[in-house]
């Protein structure tokens, strides 16, 4: 695919690493005039936000804490990617959680906030996602096509983490049969786990264009590609194309390693797409690459090909 030649490499104006210690990063430009941040944090004890009016003012923008999980039960450990979308005047947070007692039984959670600012706003618990089948589930992310809203998110299944998407009745319950539209079965995505997971949703040039994460998620963890037309049936997993080749990997020349879980905001002029993502600065990680803070929140210009698919380019290729 040939990238088209305005499309020069051009030194970023964003700082790398973006924000320190977040993963998991999400970014929301909403109609106020403010980009929305949101992430994982280490201690994957609670749910932050920050805002600013530029994206370059995120990392020095005040954060706020605005749920903590709970001391018993449900959404008591583990608390991971959460995701902010504004859906029929409301906002929604989308996370992950495990119980207290079991950090491991990791389900999908919704809070809601009817107030304009969401960062001084009330959160109400939406409750768990449920799904047609439980299992270990999380990173949901959500989108609106053609007057439907679709959930799409990973969930283990004979030994897999596997990519569903269903429609969905409001925005914390899904209707009819989840579809399987992934399962880990190139060897890029069989890195010592099984692994899909991590989607986000890009529509641009008259495709959907899905990006997930794959296998392990210390140096090899990379992302992967599926593509839709805009006009077919996003719950048939034949109108998805799988990318046979990862499509974002770790680049040692900037010293990123298991480049991920990304999401995509625009700039200020709604000009460029921006693509937001995590990575780590070292490889060859000691102890669990849960227990390691150093994934940190980046951020880069989008570049498009002439045939209108995106060209991620390569991590940090501002550094490059």
């Amino acid at each position: 695919m040939k990238m088209d030649k305005s499309n020069h490499l051009e030194q970023s104006s964003y700082p790398s690493p973006f924000i320190l210690y977040r993963a998991d990063p999400y970014i929301w430009k909403h109609t106020d005039g403010y980009y929305y941040f949101t992430g994982s944090v280490p201690e994957y004890d609670r749910i932050v936000l920050r805002r600013a009016e530029r994206i370059v003012d995120l990392p020095t923008a005040e954060e706020t804490v605005i749920w903590y999980k709970h001391e018993t039960g449900e959404m008591g450990n583990h608390i991971w990617a959460p995701e902010l979308h504004f859906i029929d005047g409301a906002w929604y947070i989308y996370f992950a959680a495990g119980a207290a007692e079991d950090k491991w039984a990791i389900r999908q959670y919704v809070l809601e906030c009817k107030e304009a600012n969401p960062i001084t706003g009330v959160w109400l618990e939406k409750g768990k996602i449920e799904m047609n089948f439980e299992s270990f589930t999380l990173d949901a992310t959500t989108f609106e096509h053609q007057g439907k809203r679709y959930l799409v998110w990973a969930q283990y299944a004979a030994e897999n983490s596997n990519l569903y998407i269903a429609e969905m009745s409001n925005p914390w319950t899904i209707s009819g049969q989840q579809v399987l539209l992934s399962s880990p079965t190139y060897e890029w995505e069989r890195q010592l786990y099984n692994v899909n997971e991590g989607p986000s949703i890009l529509k641009r040039h008259g495709r959907i264009f899905l990006y997930y994460s794959a296998s392990a998620t210390d140096e090899r963890y990379c992302m992967g590609l599926l593509t839709a037309e805009d006009t077919s049936n996003l719950l048939d997993p034949y109108s998805w194309e799988k990318c046979a080749e990862p499509v974002f990997v770790s680049n040692e020349a900037a010293s990123e390693y298991g480049p991920g879980h990304n999401s995509f905001t625009v700039t200020e002029d709604g000009m460029d797409d921006i693509l937001v993502y995590h990575s780590r600065p070292y490889k060859g990680l000691q102890g669990s690459a849960l227990t390691d803070p150093n994934r940190h929140t980046r951020v880069q210009k989008l570049f498009w090909n002439e045939d209108g698919t995106p060209n991620l380019m390569v991590p940090g290729y501002a550094q490059t």
